[in-house]
């Protein structure tokens, strides 16, 4: 498993399309292998999507996301993690223990209050549960 964590010294990052860098960690038989921190170079939003594919990432750890960057993660079979804070090392070791808190409902949160995803959503649309319906 290949999982990067939206980063900024140490704690995850708040807002996935602004991050300027991710924490990526190489996951072998429930241990880290491998971490290394990777520039985005000013890519943002749905372009990051494509940046976490090119480097192989099947899972993503962040803070708030929004709906356009959730349909491209899913879209590229990366499995998102969202409205997760605190540090990016701790929250790792949690997701590879089955105890990560996360919130599997997480919303936009750049659209001002009141606003929610599942104000984008039809019944054909299929988020692969990322958010909300």
């Amino acid at each position: 498993m290949r999982v990067a964590v939206t980063y900024e010294n140490g704690e995850i990052f708040q807002h996935f399309g602004h991050t300027e860098q991710f924490k990526v960690y190489d996951i072998k038989d429930g241990k880290i292998v491998h971490e290394e921190i990777v520039d985005t170079n000013g890519q943002g939003h749905g372009a990051l999507a494509g940046f976490l594919l090119g480097g192989k990432v099947d899972t993503l750890i962040c803070g708030g996301i929004g709906w356009g960057a959730q349909v491209a993660l899913s879209e590229a079979g990366i499995k998102l993690y969202g409205g997760v804070s605190g540090n990016a090392d701790e929250a790792v070791k949690a997701l590879i223990e089955e105890r990560l808190d996360y919130n599997p409902d997480v919303k936009c949160d750049h659209h001002g209050e009141g606003h929610n995803c599942s104000d984008h959503h039809d019944e054909d649309h299929h988020c692969g549960g990322h958010c909300a319906h």
